[in-house]
């Protein structure tokens, strides 16, 4: 099999993560027509169209790093992306200028999401510490963690169509109603061009874990750092892109629930790279230095959660006070690692 050098892993590396970030910037316009076209809703279509599509790179990514013996880059790639694309959320709120990005995409949706997003961040951090009992080599954690998401999604469909409680409309609230716009296409149409970004991203998350793999092996710099500095930035660029694009042209809810929606999805990373992990249980094969990326995650989202409940109307220089929070936590962890 041909090896890379570092110097070409670096290069493919780069350029992979640039075919991200260009793929990622038209999913958020499509996710939002079909939002409209399918009455699915913009909280729905970003947890389930653009965040599940956006975190194909990740999914990879891990998968071929836990099927390799990686089982420290598959991990921090999946639990440091989702302290990653937190942050970015933080991003996308200093681009909305009108108010706090949290205050003005209010959904109850959205809330179920993050809810269901710390459960899940639970069952790892609690599968570590069980028995290292496997079935066909895989953990048990593995399935409650695609029952609680399947579950969640569930609950959440049904929160946002009949809902027990409303949020407090207010000049800033901006409300999720289909835009009439000039796209005439058939639906056919454009989730064939969705799913094309997707094969796209997805063959471009394969290149970043297979130079991810290298850089770390070849560099000495550490699985766990490679995984969340490097593979976990570059395989959220989608996150990112798609979340300030949205943001610019109005679909609030949408850049929020693709954000929570594809963290909650990228726990499942987990139990992807579980089943291609030969050798175990992978929940009991992570260092702790994996681990505590779940805990980092765990506390931003419950940040995120304090401010879409509380919904701040206007933050200090344009931020709110969740996002402000969360940007602190995110450094502070890095610096934890890297120190």
């Amino acid at each position: 099999m041909f090896v890379l050098s570092v110097t070409t892993a670096i290069a493919v590396f780069a350029f992979s993560a640039a075919v991200i970030a260009v793929a990622g910037s038209r999913l958020s316009h499509l996710a939002d027509r079909l939002a409209d076209r399918t009455r699915l809703g913009e909280a729905m279509a970003g947890a389930v169209l653009l965040g599940a599509t956006t975190s194909i790179p990740g999914t990879v990514t891990s998968v071929v790093a836990a099927s390799s013996g990686n089982v420290d880059l598959a991990a921090s790639n999946a639990l440091g992306g989702i302290a990653a694309q937190t942050a970015f959320l933080a991003i996308a709120d200093m681009a909305y200028r009108r108010a706090n990005l949290e205050h003005a995409a209010a959904s109850v949706a959205n809330l179920t999401q993050a809810t269901l997003l710390i459960l899940m961040l639970a069952i790892p951090l609690v599968a570590a510490d069980t028995p290292a009992t496997t079935v066909l080599g895989v953990h048990p954690a593995t399935v409650a963690l695609l029952v609680a998401y399947v579950a969640g999604l569930r609950m959440a469909g049904r929160d946002r169509d009949n809902p027990m409680w409303q949020p407090t409309l207010t000049s800033k609230t901006r409300r999720d109603q289909p835009e009439d716009e000039h796209d005439t296409r058939p639906l056919w149409q454009l989730f064939a061009a969705f799913m094309a970004l997707a094969a796209v991203i997805g063959a471009a998350g394969f290149a970043v874990a297979r130079s991810g793999i290298v850089i770390a092996d070849e560099t000495g710099v550490g699985e766990t750092v490679v995984g969340t500095l490097f593979t976990a930035v570059a395989t959220s660029l989608p996150e990112l892109v798609t979340t300030v694009a949205a943001v610019r042209h109005g679909a609030l809810q949408l850049a929020v629930g693709g954000i929570i929606g594809g963290n909650v999805f990228d726990v499942l990373f987990l139990s992807a790279a579980d089943v291609a992990y030969r050798d175990g249980s992978i929940y009991h094969a992570i260092d702790q230095a994996s681990l505590f990326w779940a805990l980092v995650g765990l506390l931003m989202t419950a940040v995120l959660l304090l401010g879409l409940i509380r919904r701040e109307e206007h933050g200090v220089a344009n931020i709110g006070f969740e996002s402000a929070l969360m940007l602190i936590i995110y450094a502070g962890a890095i610096a934890i690692m890297v120190l």
